[in-house]
């Protein structure tokens, strides 16, 4: 069979770990010299893993299992990850060994300490338990530095100043909180569930881990190979073939492994030499991987593993999320290939010739077989089993249905090596979360959420356009250079508040700040997905960060038209208030009506964005097809019959001049 590998050279692997590593701190790890060493991280690592399957089954006090998951993780991180970049990377300096048994040290002294804590002091914090709360802040804090940049620790640096100076007379009113001391604030940090051990850990340990798990599996069953060389099969052949094949791969992958960055690398390293092959500018080549990597996020299934975060949050089932995921998402990808398709044509840009493609049958029969986990996890979910539970049985699905071809079967070395791959992959998510964990803290311990929430109200003036628009720019702040489980969470608690004076169901309303804390990883300054597109591009990453917006347009246009029509969602919310957990569905002729004006608008506005439909279009064509677009996209029946309207004469006008602009091209 003609597999992906023979159509062009990827960029190599050293090359792939040199740009990894350069917009992706989590990706700078160690390399023991010492085997022993090595192999003790590894066990560790192992360790790690088996445990949280353990608890799956047979669970401890909350507490408990979240302080042993954050105190492991940040032992595995203060031996895998370097204090600098330029620090030896083949041995752990004896700081690393110090923070390794403080780590150790701050899990123990809860697991010895615990009843104590529950029942003898009733939570109130003695002098050893304060003492090891700092420890385990500054812990959190040196874990987060070193795996994910200053970004994050000075933010919630700035969050844990405030409950010390809100009281002073030099704060402006409405941030003024009574007194707290040492114990009220470094309690609510260790000894509660509102701290470092909030929901976001909570998630972090019961199936954010799993799912990290369940795609190392997949990994290492072929599963990318899959998806790379279906996504050839069905695409590799049209017109702008490879541009196609990188959106539909990388969303399928982003959808699983959750990680942009990681995931442009990876499939990047295939996709962009062969966009670049074709004739694609290289940093638009960039920016095609790094908006659907990170639209991946949002793709049901599984969403990065946010779908679960948001049911956490919200109380609203994972089935009503996942289908109200879904037609956003389809929009989003269809904006961007229609993008990429519009360029294409502008540009005469061909596919890759059919006898250099594998065939849907052929990957189908040889690697079909790994859609089987994917499958099993959507039906557990859609049945009411438990989200770990369902994430537990779909990694030993995995195992067992691998086996069934030589090519991708799993030896009892690949076994542990996924073990230990999850458990490293989950790292920068774990230490992301106890991090926001203290953002959580403090806003529950003061009034800084309320403060928010005014604020974006005071600022929209009553006005839910720009309500909207202010929880966007608050939204993108807050998430800029996050993963975008931990960029939710924050968003969810800072940010969504604000529309609920408006009367916004909880659903919509996290949904919206959930995009764009999202799309923050390719918005310039800080697009760390549009940058490493571009290092693997050879391009320059701020044309490729502002290429990655103009692709991800209809992301930043969806969210507004689904707070405006909540039938998109495929929620009907007639009646509902902002707290409701459970929506009916709308009326059949209502989705049908959104969803193909919407499609028409998405496909308008890309076309109207590259100048191209059967030709190109002038300025003034694309003015006119733009303002149809936005006519569509807007929910009222009079703006989407004008938008038709426009549409129709556009593209007729377009395909009339098709024949003098053929001439002109010279065809």
């Amino acid at each position: 069979m003609t597999t992906s590998n023979s159509l062009e050279t990827p960029i190599d692997g050293a090359k792939q770990e040199q740009i990894l590593e350069k917009y992706d701190k989590a990706s700078v790890l160690r390399s023991f010299s010492d085997v022993r060493l090595r192999y003790f991280v590894f066990a560790l690592a192992v360790a790690y893993s088996l445990f949280h399957l353990y608890i799956t089954y047979w669970p401890m006090p909350e507490l408990l299992q979240r302080s042993a998951h954050v105190s492991i993780g940040l032992c595995l991180i203060f031996l895998l990850y370097p204090a600098r970049g330029k620090s030896n990377r083949g041995r752990a300096s004896w700081l690393d060994w110090l923070l390794f048994a403080g780590s150790a040290a701050s899990g123990i002294y809860l697991f010895v300490e615990y009843q104590d804590i529950m029942t003898t002091r009733g939570g109130i914090p003695n002098t050893m338990d304060i003492a090891f709360s700092i420890l385990t802040v500054v812990l959190v804090f040196e874990s987060a530095r070193r795996i994910m940049g200053w970004g994050l620790p000075c933010l919630a640096l700035i969050f844990l100043a405030y409950p010390f100076i809100s009281s002073f007379d030099f704060m402006p009113d409405r941030l003024l909180t009574r007194p707290f001391d040492l114990g009220d604030i470094f309690g609510q940090m260790y000894l509660k569930t509102e701290g470092i051990f909030s929901t976001a850990i909570g998630a972090s340990v019961t199936f954010i881990f799993l799912f990290i798990l369940f795609g190392a599996f997949l990994a290492k069953s072929g599963m990318g190979q899959l998806f790379n060389d279906l996504a050839l099969a069905l695409a590799g052949h049209k017109q702008g073939g490879p541009a196609k094949v990188a959106v539909i791969s990388s969303g399928f992958m982003g959808s699983i492994n959750g990680t942009a960055v990681a995931n442009v690398v990876g499939t990047g390293a295939f996709t962009i030499p062969l966009m670049k092959k074709i004739g694609y500018d290289k940093n638009f080549a960039g920016a095609v991987e790094a908006s659907a990597s990170v639209g991946g996020q949002i793709l049901p299934p599984i969403m990065g593993a946010s779908a679960f975060i948001m049911a956490e949050t919200t109380g609203v089932s994972y089935g009503t999320i996942a289908l109200a995921a879904l037609l956003p998402a389809l929009l989003y990808y269809l904006g961007v290939i229609a993008q990429v398709h519009f360029r294409a044509g502008r540009d005469n840009l061909k596919g890759i010739p059919k006898a250099d493609l594998p065939r849907v049958k052929e990957v189908l029969r040889e690697r079909g077989h790994l859609l089987i986990p994917i499958i099993g996890l959507v039906v557990l979910l859609f049945n009411n089993v438990p989200v770990s539970y369902s994430a537990f049985y779909t990694i030993i699905i995995t195992i067992i249905i691998s086996s069934l071809r030589k090519s991708t079967r799993m030896s009892i070395k690949d076994i542990f090596d996924a073990l230990a791959d999850g458990a490293r992959q989950s790292l920068s998510v774990m230490s992301a979360c106890a991090v926001v964990g203290i953002i959580i803290g403090v806003v529950s311990l003061t009034s800084f959420g309320s403060v928010m929430t005014s604020s974006i109200m005071s600022i929209g003036a009553g006005s839910l356009f720009l309500t909207l628009f202010f929880t966007m720019l608050a939204s993108m702040l807050l998430g800029m250079g996050l993963p975008s489980i931990p960029a939710y969470i924050i968003t969810a608690t800072m940010a969504a508040p604000a529309l609920a004076n408006f009367d916004i169901p909880i659903l919509v309303a996290h949904m919206f700040v959930f995009y764009f804390g999202l799309f923050a990883n390719i918005t310039p300054p800080v697009a760390l997905a549009s940058f490493a597109g571009a290092g693997i591009a050879g391009g320059d990453p701020m044309k490729t960060g502002f290429y990655s917006l103009k692709l991800a347009l209809a992301g930043f246009i969806v969210p507004f038209m689904f707070v405006y029509n909540p039938a998109m969602l495929m929620i009907d919310t007639t009646g509902l208030v902002m707290t409701a957990k459970e929506f009916p569905l709308p009326s059949l002729w209502v989705i049908a009506s959104v969803t193909i004006t919407a499609i028409i608008g998405i496909i308008a506005l890309g076309s109207a964005v590259e100048g191209y439909f059967k030709s190109s279009l002038n300025w003034i064509q694309r003015l006119i097809l733009a303002a149809g677009a936005f006519m569509l996209i807007v929910p009222e029946t009079i703006t989407d019959i004008a938008g038709i309207c426009i549409v129709a004469v556009i593209v007729v006008w377009n395909w009339k001049q098709k024949p003098n602009d053929l001439i002109a091209k010279g065809a």
